[in-house]
């Protein structure tokens, strides 16, 4: 499965290698407010729709700066935006450690979401340019598995600090780690290169060659993709977003268990999630783009049913942690690859950036919602009928999309 990395030269290994952290560090700064929810809504005694909104405010701004990031890395090159957004996330999220009330911790989420959108926006492009398109499903699918590696090390550091620690101190050391992984950007700076691709792009449009505005992503020859694409990216969050965002709310405050075993059902999740990633990775490139995220979407939306909609034992909940996790995280593999396809080379980072984070904006009402539906009809039935919803979208919006397994990236020229 990874016999394609050894076929990249130096930079491209070194590309992978950022991206994958980059992607990893981003999940690890994100996911702990999961973590820190239900301690949140007990010590400062704010209800599930705020506790919501501090997670849907991070993901609205994330749009806002995943579309920013695109227009910059069309612009200013993918590696130096690169690096500033991981140092701002970096920043923000140890800056949520020390705040005091609500408010606080909601304009640094809201402004942690800016560098959060923007990572990933520019990672992704950066991966997909660097590789060959026999190959780019499996790279950029496997960067996309350092989620799970970031949301795996949250649920480690939960586990032990929320072991050692009282709670009023535990939820902000979770927080003040997130300064760590800043360093990543010292190892950028240093060793990964822009790729050829883009460098190219960059010399025509300096030559004079070509003009190109960020308002071409609306153009009468991409605005179809454009759409489609960003309704595809918000099925794709809104479902994953309105699961893992409750999730250790759900075992902890429905379903009773401990801070051990809450981490301890999570890791089978996180597991699943991981397995998920590489293997839709590989059936990208092995059944094509549009067939990979039907086929995830489908197993999402069943394994969601059984786990919040069934009446199960907590040793069946245990068993089904390992399905849910694989399908939600696994239809992300493909993601990536198929807008950089998508997407001309002038203005890829701009498309893929809008389309990807126009969808965890809107995605990003779906936490607040489930947040206010629970009050009435339960935390359970919440989830299942917003992260449902969107996977029917999902299915929808792949139907009306072409399929680009094997073709090259394009330029503007392809869609004028």
């Amino acid at each position: 499965m990874m016999s394609w990395y050894q076929e990249l030269d130096a930079n491209g290994k070194r590309t992978f290698k950022a991206s994958f952290l980059g992607w990893a560090i981003d999940a690890l700064d994100y996911m702990v407010y999961t973590f820190a929810i239900a301690t949140l809504i007990q010590l400062w005694h704010i209800d599930r729709g705020q506790a919501g909104l501090l997670g849907t405010i991070t993901l609205l701004f994330s749009a806002i700066g995943g579309w920013g990031a695109g227009i910059l890395a069309d612009r200013f090159g993918r590696v130096r935006v690169l690096m500033v957004t991981i140092l701002w996330f970096s920043i923000c999220t140890v800056a949520v450690g020390f705040t005091q009330n609500f408010w606080q911790i909601f304009v640094l989420r809201a402004l942690q979401g800016l560098g959060f959108g923007g990572e990933w926006a520019v990672g992704s492009v950066l991966m997909g340019e660097v590789i060959s398109t026999a190959n780019r499903g499996k790279a950029v699918g496997t960067v996309q598995s350092g989620w799970a590696i970031g949301w795996g090390v949250a649920a480690l550091l939960y586990s032990l600090l929320f072991s050692v620690l009282p709670e009023e101190y535990a939820w902000r050391a979770l927080f003040w780690i997130g300064v760590l992984p800043a360093g990543l950007v010292f190892y950028i700076r240093k060793h990964v290169r822009e790729p050829e691709v883009f460098v190219q792009a960059r010399k025509r449009h300096e030559a004079g060659a070509e003009r190109y505005s960020p308002w071409l992503i609306f153009s009468p020859g991409v605005i179809r993709t454009t759409i489609l694409s960003a309704l595809l990216c918000t099925g794709i969050q809104g479902g994953y977003y309105a699961v893992t965002t409750w999730l250790p709310t759900y075992l902890k405050t429905v379903r009773h268990l401990s801070v051990l075993n809450t981490g301890g059902y999570l890791l089978v999740i996180i597991a699943g999630s991981f397995c998920g990633y590489l293997v839709g990775a590989w059936l990208t490139d092995k059944l094509g783009r549009r067939m990979n995220v039907i086929i995830f979407a489908i197993l999402s939306a069943i394994s969601l049913y059984i786990y919040t909609q069934v009446a199960l034992g907590d040793a069946e909940m245990l068993v089904m942690g390992f399905p849910l996790g694989f399908a939600a995280s696994g239809i992300f593999s493909g993601l990536g690859a198929y807008l950089t396809e998508l997407f001309p080379t002038e203005i890829r980072a701009n498309g893929q950036g809008f389309a990807y984070n126009f969808g965890r904006g809107i995605g990003a009402l779906f936490p607040t919602l489930v947040g206010y539906l629970s009050e009435s009809l339960g935390l359970a039935a919440a989830i299942g009928i917003y992260a449902g919803g969107a996977y029917i979208m999902v299915l929808i919006c792949t139907t009306l999309l072409p399929e680009t397994k094997g073709l090259e990236l394009k330029n503007l020229a392809d869609v004028r």
